[in-house]
Protein backbone atom coordinates (compact mmCIF):
# COMPACT_ATOMS: atom_id res chain seq x y z
CA UNK A 1 0.00 0.00 0.00
CA UNK A 2 1.22 3.43 -0.77
CA UNK A 3 -0.26 6.54 1.12
CA UNK A 4 -0.06 10.32 -0.79
CA UNK A 5 -0.95 13.59 0.76
CA UNK A 6 -0.87 17.09 -0.04
CA UNK A 7 1.54 19.85 1.05
CA UNK A 8 -1.17 20.90 3.79
CA UNK A 9 -1.51 17.35 4.55
CA UNK A 10 -5.70 18.28 4.76
CA UNK A 11 -6.25 15.89 1.62
CA UNK A 12 -4.72 12.21 2.58
CA UNK A 13 -5.01 8.76 0.18
CA UNK A 14 -4.24 5.45 0.03
CA UNK A 15 -3.64 3.77 -3.00
CA UNK A 16 -3.08 -0.23 -2.99
CA UNK A 17 -2.72 -2.50 -5.47
CA UNK A 18 -0.78 -2.35 -9.17
CA UNK A 19 0.22 1.37 -10.47
CA UNK A 20 0.53 1.49 -13.99
CA UNK A 21 0.24 3.51 -17.32
CA UNK A 22 2.94 6.28 -15.71
CA UNK A 23 3.24 9.22 -18.08
CA UNK A 24 4.65 12.61 -18.23
CA UNK A 25 2.58 14.81 -19.36
CA UNK A 26 3.90 18.45 -21.38
CA UNK A 27 0.47 19.74 -22.25
CA UNK A 28 -0.07 23.59 -22.15
CA UNK A 29 -2.73 22.99 -19.83
CA UNK A 30 -0.59 20.58 -16.78
CA UNK A 31 2.15 23.19 -17.29
CA UNK A 32 -0.29 25.97 -16.37
CA UNK A 33 -2.30 23.66 -13.63
CA UNK A 34 0.85 22.62 -12.24
CA UNK A 35 3.48 25.16 -12.85
CA UNK A 36 6.34 22.83 -14.20
CA UNK A 37 7.51 21.53 -17.02
CA UNK A 38 5.19 18.21 -17.67
CA UNK A 39 3.25 16.56 -14.70
CA UNK A 40 3.25 12.67 -13.79
CA UNK A 41 0.34 10.76 -13.34
CA UNK A 42 -0.47 6.97 -12.47
CA UNK A 43 -3.06 4.69 -13.22
CA UNK A 44 -5.00 2.64 -10.47
CA UNK A 45 -8.36 0.69 -10.56
CA UNK A 46 -11.00 3.30 -8.57
CA UNK A 47 -11.59 0.47 -5.74
CA UNK A 48 -7.76 1.02 -5.48
CA UNK A 49 -7.71 4.78 -4.19
CA UNK A 50 -9.04 5.13 -0.69
CA UNK A 51 -9.63 9.16 0.77
CA UNK A 52 -8.43 9.08 4.00
CA UNK A 53 -8.85 12.54 4.86
CA UNK A 54 -9.83 15.68 2.96
CA UNK A 55 -12.17 14.32 0.01
CA UNK A 56 -14.68 17.84 0.96
CA UNK A 57 -11.48 19.60 0.63
CA UNK A 58 -10.93 19.55 -2.90
CA UNK A 59 -11.75 21.87 -5.64
CA UNK A 60 -12.20 21.03 -8.87
CA UNK A 61 -11.44 23.43 -12.09
CA UNK A 62 -13.23 22.50 -15.40
CA UNK A 63 -10.36 22.20 -17.68
CA UNK A 64 -12.41 20.92 -20.38
CA UNK A 65 -15.96 19.89 -21.49
CA UNK A 66 -14.96 16.46 -19.77
CA UNK A 67 -12.21 17.39 -17.70
CA UNK A 68 -11.61 18.44 -14.41
CA UNK A 69 -8.65 19.96 -12.40
CA UNK A 70 -8.52 18.52 -8.60
CA UNK A 71 -7.13 20.51 -6.11
CA UNK A 72 -6.79 21.05 -2.47
CA UNK A 73 -8.74 24.26 -1.63
CA UNK A 74 -5.91 25.50 1.02
CA UNK A 75 -2.68 24.53 -0.30
CA UNK A 76 -2.76 24.27 -4.07
CA UNK A 77 -1.47 20.87 -4.44
CA UNK A 78 -3.16 18.26 -6.91
CA UNK A 79 -5.34 15.66 -5.69
CA UNK A 80 -6.28 12.37 -7.80
CA UNK A 81 -8.58 12.28 -9.85
CA UNK A 82 -11.77 9.40 -10.55
CA UNK A 83 -12.56 8.72 -13.80
CA UNK A 84 -15.45 6.08 -14.81
CA UNK A 85 -13.48 3.21 -13.98
CA UNK A 86 -9.91 4.03 -13.06
CA UNK A 87 -7.75 7.20 -11.08
CA UNK A 88 -5.35 8.92 -12.01
CA UNK A 89 -2.63 9.64 -9.26
CA UNK A 90 -0.33 12.05 -9.34
CA UNK A 91 3.12 10.57 -8.28
CA UNK A 92 4.76 13.80 -6.66
CA UNK A 93 2.26 13.41 -3.33
CA UNK A 94 3.02 9.75 -2.87
CA UNK A 95 4.95 8.78 -0.11
CA UNK A 96 7.46 6.14 -1.11
CA UNK A 97 8.20 4.05 -4.29
CA UNK A 98 5.46 3.08 -6.25
CA UNK A 99 8.05 0.63 -8.05
CA UNK A 100 6.53 1.71 -11.67
CA UNK A 101 8.42 3.75 -13.80
CA UNK A 102 7.23 6.05 -16.77
CA UNK A 103 6.49 4.38 -20.47
CA UNK A 104 6.02 7.45 -22.05
CA UNK A 105 6.18 11.51 -22.82
CA UNK A 106 2.60 13.15 -24.40
CA UNK A 107 1.71 15.98 -25.44
CA UNK A 108 5.33 16.44 -26.81
CA UNK A 109 4.28 18.61 -29.49
CA UNK A 110 3.35 21.21 -27.24
CA UNK A 111 6.12 21.00 -24.53
CA UNK A 112 7.71 24.00 -23.04
CA UNK A 113 10.50 25.45 -25.36
CA UNK A 114 12.36 25.73 -22.81
CA UNK A 115 12.36 22.40 -21.39
CA UNK A 116 14.52 19.38 -23.16
CA UNK A 117 13.70 15.63 -22.81
CA UNK A 118 17.11 13.77 -22.56
CA UNK A 119 15.81 9.99 -21.39
CA UNK A 120 14.93 7.77 -23.94
CA UNK A 121 11.74 7.16 -22.63
CA UNK A 122 9.01 7.43 -26.01
CA UNK A 123 7.47 10.46 -27.10
CA UNK A 124 4.11 10.90 -28.75
CA UNK A 125 2.79 13.95 -29.73
CA UNK A 126 -0.63 13.68 -27.97
CA UNK A 127 -1.81 10.31 -26.99
CA UNK A 128 0.07 7.16 -27.61
CA UNK A 129 -1.46 5.06 -30.54
CA UNK A 130 -4.59 3.06 -29.22
CA UNK A 131 -5.10 5.23 -25.88
CA UNK A 132 -8.91 5.81 -26.32
CA UNK A 133 -9.09 9.69 -25.46
CA UNK A 134 -9.82 13.04 -27.00
CA UNK A 135 -6.71 15.38 -27.34
CA UNK A 136 -7.84 19.01 -25.59
CA UNK A 137 -5.32 21.66 -25.22
CA UNK A 138 -5.92 25.30 -23.81
CA UNK A 139 -5.89 28.34 -25.95
CA UNK A 140 -1.99 29.69 -26.84
CA UNK A 141 -0.84 32.50 -25.05
CA UNK A 142 1.86 34.78 -25.93
CA UNK A 143 3.95 37.39 -24.93
CA UNK A 144 2.37 40.88 -25.71
CA UNK A 145 5.61 43.51 -26.08
CA UNK A 146 9.31 42.75 -27.05
CA UNK A 147 11.32 42.30 -24.27
CA UNK A 148 8.81 41.52 -21.57
CA UNK A 149 7.66 37.99 -20.55
CA UNK A 150 4.18 36.61 -19.89
CA UNK A 151 2.64 34.38 -17.79
CA UNK A 152 -0.76 33.28 -16.35
CA UNK A 153 -2.53 30.54 -14.42
CA UNK A 154 -4.70 28.25 -16.54
CA UNK A 155 -8.31 30.22 -16.28
CA UNK A 156 -6.32 33.60 -17.19
CA UNK A 157 -7.99 35.29 -14.06
CA UNK A 158 -4.35 35.98 -12.85
CA UNK A 159 -1.63 37.39 -15.11
CA UNK A 160 1.80 38.44 -14.68
CA UNK A 161 4.71 40.04 -16.48
CA UNK A 162 8.31 40.14 -16.37
CA UNK A 163 10.77 43.14 -17.65
CA UNK A 164 13.94 42.00 -18.97
CA UNK A 165 14.68 37.91 -18.80
CA UNK A 166 15.29 35.49 -15.57
CA UNK A 167 18.11 35.81 -13.46
CA UNK A 168 18.78 31.94 -12.87
CA UNK A 169 16.21 29.03 -13.60
CA UNK A 170 16.75 25.97 -11.16
CA UNK A 171 15.19 22.69 -11.37
CA UNK A 172 14.10 21.53 -7.19
CA UNK A 173 13.79 17.74 -6.20
CA UNK A 174 13.27 18.23 -2.87
CA UNK A 175 10.49 16.85 -1.28
CA UNK A 176 8.30 19.96 -0.51
CA UNK A 177 8.47 21.37 -3.61
CA UNK A 178 7.87 17.74 -5.14
CA UNK A 179 4.50 17.71 -3.06
CA UNK A 180 3.74 21.29 -3.95
CA UNK A 181 3.39 20.92 -7.27
CA UNK A 182 2.36 17.00 -7.55
CA UNK A 183 5.14 16.28 -9.87
CA UNK A 184 8.85 15.16 -10.61
CA UNK A 185 10.10 18.30 -9.86
CA UNK A 186 9.22 22.20 -9.68
CA UNK A 187 11.21 24.45 -12.00
CA UNK A 188 11.13 28.07 -10.82
CA UNK A 189 12.81 31.05 -12.49
CA UNK A 190 14.26 33.97 -10.13
CA UNK A 191 13.83 37.53 -10.67
CA UNK A 192 14.47 40.81 -8.81
CA UNK A 193 10.96 42.29 -7.68
CA UNK A 194 11.21 45.66 -9.39
CA UNK A 195 10.86 43.64 -12.40
CA UNK A 196 7.89 41.90 -11.48
CA UNK A 197 4.40 42.87 -11.63
CA UNK A 198 0.55 41.35 -12.04
CA UNK A 199 -1.22 42.55 -14.50
CA UNK A 200 -4.79 41.57 -12.96
CA UNK A 201 -6.02 38.66 -10.21
CA UNK A 202 -3.79 39.41 -7.61
CA UNK A 203 -7.05 39.50 -5.71
CA UNK A 204 -7.55 35.45 -6.71
CA UNK A 205 -4.51 34.49 -4.76
CA UNK A 206 -4.28 32.10 -2.12
CA UNK A 207 -1.31 31.76 0.11
CA UNK A 208 -0.34 28.67 2.15
CA UNK A 209 2.61 28.93 4.42
CA UNK A 210 4.36 25.79 5.34
CA UNK A 211 4.41 26.18 8.99
CA UNK A 212 7.45 23.80 10.08
CA UNK A 213 9.47 25.91 7.07
CA UNK A 214 10.88 29.10 7.37
CA UNK A 215 10.18 30.52 4.41
CA UNK A 216 8.46 27.53 2.19
CA UNK A 217 4.97 29.00 0.78
CA UNK A 218 2.73 28.19 -1.90
CA UNK A 219 0.31 31.30 -4.02
CA UNK A 220 -2.46 29.79 -6.49
CA UNK A 221 -5.22 30.40 -8.27
CA UNK A 222 -8.05 30.03 -6.38
CA UNK A 223 -10.46 29.40 -9.41
CA UNK A 224 -8.03 27.02 -11.17
CA UNK A 225 -5.65 26.17 -8.76
CA UNK A 226 -2.62 26.46 -10.99
CA UNK A 227 0.89 27.87 -8.74
CA UNK A 228 2.01 31.37 -9.15
CA UNK A 229 4.79 33.77 -8.74
CA UNK A 230 6.05 34.42 -4.85
CA UNK A 231 8.04 36.57 -3.48
CA UNK A 232 9.67 35.83 -0.30
CA UNK A 233 10.73 37.67 2.92
CA UNK A 234 13.45 38.64 3.32
CA UNK A 235 14.97 37.55 -0.14
CA UNK A 236 15.75 39.99 -2.69
CA UNK A 237 13.55 37.63 -5.59
CA UNK A 238 10.27 36.50 -6.59
CA UNK A 239 10.17 32.97 -7.31
CA UNK A 240 8.07 32.26 -10.67
CA UNK A 241 7.20 28.79 -11.58
CA UNK A 242 7.99 28.11 -15.28
CA UNK A 243 4.99 26.16 -15.95
CA UNK A 244 3.05 29.47 -16.39
CA UNK A 245 5.34 31.14 -18.52
CA UNK A 246 3.63 31.90 -21.99
CA UNK A 247 6.05 31.83 -25.16
CA UNK A 248 9.99 31.36 -24.76
CA UNK A 249 11.91 33.11 -22.09
CA UNK A 250 15.20 32.79 -23.80
CA UNK A 251 16.38 31.06 -20.82
CA UNK A 252 16.94 27.63 -19.65
CA UNK A 253 17.30 25.81 -15.94
CA UNK A 254 21.21 25.57 -15.31
CA UNK A 255 20.93 23.43 -12.70
CA UNK A 256 19.21 20.51 -10.68
CA UNK A 257 19.19 20.98 -6.77
CA UNK A 258 18.24 19.09 -3.82
CA UNK A 259 18.92 15.75 -5.93
CA UNK A 260 19.63 14.29 -2.90
CA UNK A 261 15.79 13.75 -1.84
CA UNK A 262 14.76 13.38 -5.48
CA UNK A 263 11.58 11.04 -6.78
CA UNK A 264 12.79 7.81 -6.86
CA UNK A 265 10.85 7.00 -9.68
CA UNK A 266 12.07 9.92 -11.38
CA UNK A 267 15.64 9.45 -13.26
CA UNK A 268 17.35 13.02 -14.39
CA UNK A 269 19.07 12.07 -17.69
CA UNK A 270 20.62 15.40 -18.52
CA UNK A 271 23.93 16.61 -18.01
CA UNK A 272 23.44 19.59 -16.12
CA UNK A 273 24.81 20.37 -12.59
CA UNK A 274 23.16 18.55 -9.83
CA UNK A 275 23.74 19.57 -6.12
CA UNK A 276 22.73 17.30 -3.06
CA UNK A 277 21.18 20.20 -2.12
CA UNK A 278 21.60 24.14 -2.49
CA UNK A 279 24.41 24.77 -4.98
CA UNK A 280 27.71 24.94 -3.62
CA UNK A 281 28.55 28.76 -4.77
Amino acid sequence: MLRGRCLCGAVAFEVTGHVGMVMHCHCSMCRKFHGTPFCTHGVVPKDGLRWVAGRDAIGTYASSPDGGRPFCSRCGSNAPHELTDVALVPLGNLDGDPRARPIAHIFVGSKAPWFEIADDVAQFDEYPPGLDARAVEGPARTPTRPGVITGSCLCDAVAYEIEGGFDVVRNCHCARCRRARSAAHATNGFVAPDRFRFVRGEDRLVSYKLPEAERFMQHFCSTCGSVMPRAISGRPYVVVPMGGIDGDPGIRPNAHIFVGSKAPWYEIADDLPRYEEYPTS
